[in-house]
């Protein structure tokens, strides 16, 4: 019997997504997809779940699609649209999720794995770690959403040089351009991201929840919009049993208890 090519566990109120084809370096297949979704089930319908993170096995994080997969439907448009719909909803779902995503990039994030790694809300790539958007080399084009979440993170003059060049640029230059909020030596990478998510589950749910969605609304919005959608969720959040936890933590000098 072959291995799950999605693994999934739970640690400390942590729920962990594992790509786990590292022989064909995690190239996102559709089973890859269905296997990102069952997990999503699993870890959004249990609250002791409080943050996801997305990992890797092997030498590379994810080099995009399974091209050996696509090329089995490129002549077919109904395959070809269930191929893009399937990925294109999985990243917004992850994006959507009530739960705050960390990722942890090792090695390559390429082209489907790029578009992976900005549908995350917070990551972390190893100092040796290398991404690109690739799809020009092999005479593609973004399929899952990269053509517009890479502009709206770091340009459109960057972005058009990715696409154009296919070219891969290094850890350090991907922080500097926005596209990973750290660098940590390659054999902390894991650890940092853990310990990461698990500060995060001290934090308020509710709260965590409502910011994302502030930001990733806000930002479709005119500012006069984002800022009514603002006063709309901070009202009835900061009337929420977890501010008061926290304002009464505040006044004792204790660190709060969120539920």
């Amino acid at each position: 019997m072959s291995e799950a090519v999605v693994l999934s566990e739970k640690k400390n109120r942590v729920g962990i997504i594992t790509l786990n084809r590292p022989a064909q370096f995690n190239c996102l297949s559709m089973a890859v997809h269905q296997g990102i979704n069952a997990a999503l089930d699993e870890f959004e319908n249990d609250a002791d779940t409080r943050c996801l993170l997305i990992n890797a096995n092997g030498k590379h994080f994810c080099t995009g699609a399974d091209l050996q997969e696509v090329s089995g439907f490129t002549q077919d448009e109904n395959a070809t649209k269930t191929f893009l719909a399937t990925g294109l909803d999985t990243l917004r779902r992850l994006e959507n999720s009530a739960l705050p995503v960390v990722l942890a990039q090792q090695g390559l994030a390429l082209a489907g794995g790029l578009e992976l790694m900005m549908s995350a809300d917070v990551v972390f790539a190893g100092e040796s770690a290398q991404c690109g958007d690739q799809h020009a080399q092999f005479g593609l084009v973004p399929g899952w959403g990269g053509s517009q979440r890479l502009s709206r993170l770091i340009g459109r003059r960057r972005a058009m040089d990715l696409f154009f060049s296919a070219r891969w640029i290094k850890a350090r230059e991907a922080l500097d351009w926005g596209l990973v909020n750290y660098v940590v030596a390659d054999e902390e990478l894991q650890q940092a991201a853990i310990d990461y998510c698990e500060g995060l589950t001290k934090r308020s749910a509710a709260g965590l929840a409502t910011m994302k969605t502030l930001v990733n609304r806000g930002l479709e919005l005119n500012l006069d919009a984002s800022l009514q959608l603002e006063m709309d969720l901070a009202c009835p959040a900061l009337m929420s049993d977890d501010v008061r936890e926290g304002t009464t933590a505040f006044l004792e000098k204790r660190e709060p208890q969120f539920k």
